[in-house]
């Protein structure tokens, strides 16, 4: 079996007492096995209570107020209702959880042999529960999104083919929890947590926070086995790569943090919530209408994931704050490039970044079209909802 670098390298020997409901990595407790270097990693960054991402400015505040939308949440409710039905008190009991409990923060892009999840995977479902699990999504997601998910999903299988059958590869090794109550008043929302798709989605009436949300995958484009064919990202990276390549000389240097692409670029991924990131690259003020225009479509590929209602409110506010939105890169701009990109305002932090390829055949040390990783947050402490639900424990105590 190829045996993968990462993996072999991130093990660190430490062990724990175990608990009921503990999480499992291919069916071994966590509490019987080594920690891995990303749970270490991820009980070091929750020793840190939450404030989430923001500069050296500190937090902005009321950027978030309790409003009503107008679109409405119903249907994900009842979806969550049935599916929460669904569950064995068993796996309810490692699927349900408080609505501000720290299983929120619990969340990595990893795959399964060097981190363990809570939750119920669509592999251990029954019928009935992965189509409720499903239904969920679908009704959470555009079909843009819903689909994107799903081709993510499929990435892992390829993954198995290339390694061996490696079990940590798995396409139904997608774990979902729910935090709260579904209701339409009070909060409460769900995850979904997996090599290179986790969805943290919130929501308190009929306002939707659909972040942290990371999307990735490796390979990008398939040629072989089961899913040949299978392809992801590319209007992520190419409409990014034809917007960077409109700006005049002088907006691109502006716009330009490095002419080099190091492996890895990206900096709000897992256990990062409250990463000090100062605003850098180009100013949308410094910006033609039309590029403008064009940089808030770059946008909405990654706010397009969420369903057509609430995608439209979350980039209007992007919309309301783009004189305060920069846009930075790294790496080349010819039509093969490999690079980096990122859009950061006061309300949103969206991450495209090559990356280097870990599982997939490839140059280990150089990043690569074939493995990429996207993120979208919330900055100013809004993340998996957190502003919002601080005002309605204010106004509603529990």
């Amino acid at each position: 079996m190829r045996t993968l670098l990462f993996l072999a390298t991130t093990t660190l020997f430490l062990t724990c007492t175990p608990r009921p409901g503990d999480p499992t990595v291919s069916g071994t407790p966590a509490a019987d096995r080594p920690l891995s270097f990303m749970e270490k990693m991820q009980l070091e960054a929750l020793k840190t209570p939450f404030t989430g991402v923001a500069t050296s400015s500190g937090i902005e505040a009321d950027l978030f107020p309790v409003r009503s939308t107008g679109v409405s949440t119903e249907p994900i409710v009842a979806a969550a209702n049935v599916f929460l039905q669904s569950l064995t008190a068993e796996q309810k009991s490692k699927t349900h959880f408080a609505v501000d409990h720290e299983e929120w923060r619990r969340w990595s892009n990893v795959d399964n042999g060097i981190y363990a999840r809570h939750g119920v995977s669509l592999k251990e479902m029954a019928l009935a529960q992965r189509t409720a699990a499903e239904a969920l999504l679908k009704v959470s997601l555009s079909a843009k999104g819903l689909q994107l998910s799903k081709d993510i999903m499929k990435t892992d299988q390829t993954l198995r083919e290339f390694n061996d059958d490696n079990p940590v590869f798995d396409e139904e090794l997608y774990f979902f929890t729910i935090m709260g109550t579904p209701s339409t008043t009070e909060p409460w929302g769900w995850q979904i947590d997996g090599h290179h798709l986790i969805i943290n989605y919130f929501i308190l009436g009929d306002q939707v926070v659909m972040t942290p949300t990371f999307m990735g995958g490796e390979p990008i484009i398939t040629t072989t086995g089961k899913y040949a064919g299978n392809t992801l990202f590319q209007d992520e990276q190419n409409i990014g790569l034809r917007f960077m390549q409109s700006l005049p000389p002088d907006l691109q240097a502006k716009a330009t943090l490095s002419e080099t692409k190091r492996r890895h670029d990206a900096q709000a991924e897992a256990f990062k919530d409250n990463i000090v990131l100062d605003y850098a690259g180009l100013l949308a003020s410094e910006m033609s209408p039309e590029q403008q225009e064009s940089l808030l479509d770059l946008a909405n590929q990654y706010i397009s994931n969420m369903r057509d209602g609430h995608a439209r409110v979350k980039l209007e506010d992007i919309r309301q704050h783009l004189a305060d939105t920069k846009f930075a890169w790294s790496g080349a701009t010819d039509e093969d490039a490999v690079f980096y990109y990122r859009i950061h305002s006061p309300v949103v932090l969206i991450e495209f970044d090559h990356q280097a390829p870990v599982g997939a055949p490839g140059t280990r040390g150089e990043a690569s079209r074939n493995h990429i990783h996207t993120v979208v947050r919330t900055p100013n402490g809004n993340d998996y909802g957190k502003d919002l639900l601080r005002q309605h424990l204010e106004t509603h105590p529990h």
